[in-house]
């Protein structure tokens, strides 16, 4: 060990933060993941939880009877897939078994080295509460997303789309917090800052509508709401639709109406475009750093590539594959508004 903590701050932050990448791909890829079950109709297969018991599946013909039996009992079987027989419920385990394996696998691949860099003394006192907040949320991720699935076996054959929101919002809460404590392993902080960027304010702006924009979409995604008014810039015929925000008491317009929800979702998506518009017009006449107008030219390429994916995907009517990359667009977007808002803020 004196060999480790003989390794000079620098390097340790670099290999650290290197460390840090990985779990942020990791975790991107279990969202992606997640996006693929949830579309394929797969997330209730699986009607136990056993999160330090259910490192392997089924391996026996027996151990698969007895698995399917299980689900022959939920909701989903008895309203939706009563005809399916045992091939057809593997071909949806096995998404729902991949996306929980991969989580334990983060787990461990966070946890393992995060000892290792204890016992050689890399963790400073300012590091050690953020990587400790990282576990945390991820075991949080693991119960809360049990809690979603639990939803959905009970009356209704789908989850609920609260849960599925909340699951989605912490998915992005973990992969920003690390890419922050990354970021800030590779590239600190200037010692000095030359006053304060006028986009600062701006920065931040987009960077909470990036994600609420997101959260958005969890809520269309849970709804099932990109099945209907699939048609684009018009929606039932209208910019405006007169059915809007019908729901009383108001506010859960904003959660359970398919219509409203999915305009909202529209609205907020259009909003960050013309925001992210705006700043990157603003940051051509703005000193940045280099590293801050790559930042930059990379948030408004992808905010709009993800744009023309929602469209795509909507007018297709939610192709599988499609609404996936969407998914995932979306969680590339919050994150380059965060670095974008990191560089310029210089925090």
């Amino acid at each position: 060990m004196n060999s480790f903590a003989s390794i000079n701050p620098r390097q340790r932050d670099i290999i650290i933060s290197s460390w840090l990448i990985i779990l942020i791909i990791m975790v991107f890829a279990m969202i992606v993941i997640g996006g693929v079950t949830r579309l394929t109709h797969s997330g209730l297969s699986m009607v136990e939880w056993k999160p330090m018991t259910g490192w392997l599946p089924p391996l026996s013909e027996t151990a698969w009877l007895e698995v399917f039996n299980k689900y022959k009992l939920s909701p989903e079987f008895q309203k939706i897939n009563r005809d399916m027989n045992l091939d057809g419920f593997k071909s949806i385990f096995w998404f729902e078994f991949l996306h929980r394996l991969w989580g334990r696998l983060i787990g461990v691949v966070f946890l393992l080295p995060f000892i290792f860099f204890l016992v050689c003394g890399w963790v400073s006192k300012q590091l050690a509460p953020k990587l400790v907040l990282m576990f945390v949320l991820g075991g949080l991720q693991g119960v809360l997303g049990w809690y979603m699935v639990k939803s959905g076996l009970v009356d209704r054959p789908d989850v609920s789309q609260y849960r599925l929101t909340a699951h989605f919002s912490l998915a992005l809460i973990i992969i920003g917090t690390i890419e922050y404590v990354a970021l800030g392993l590779m590239f600190p902080k200037l010692a000095v800052v030359q006053g304060k960027s006028p986009l600062r304010y701006f920065s931040t702006l987009i960077l909470v509508w990036a994600f609420v924009t997101a959260v958005s979409g969890g809520f269309v995604a849970g709804l099932d709401a990109g099945f209907s008014y699939n048609t684009f810039p018009l929606m039932d015929g209208s910019f405006l639709p007169p059915d809007l925000y019908q729901l009383s008491p108001f506010y859960l317009n904003f959660f359970e109406d398919i219509m409203s929800v999915q305009f909202n979702h529209r609205l907020l998506a259009e909003a960050l475009l013309v925001l992210v518009t705006i700043m990157w017009f603003k940051a051509r006449n703005v000193e940045l750093s280099p590293r801050g107008r790559l930042a930059a030219n990379f948030l408004g390429a992808v905010v709009l590539v993800q744009v023309a994916l929602g469209i795509t995907t909507l007018l297709m009517v939610i192709p599988v594959a499609l609404a996936a990359v969407h998914q995932a667009g979306a969680v590339v977007v919050f994150m380059a508004a965060l670095w974008v808002a990191r560089e310029i803020n210089n925090v």
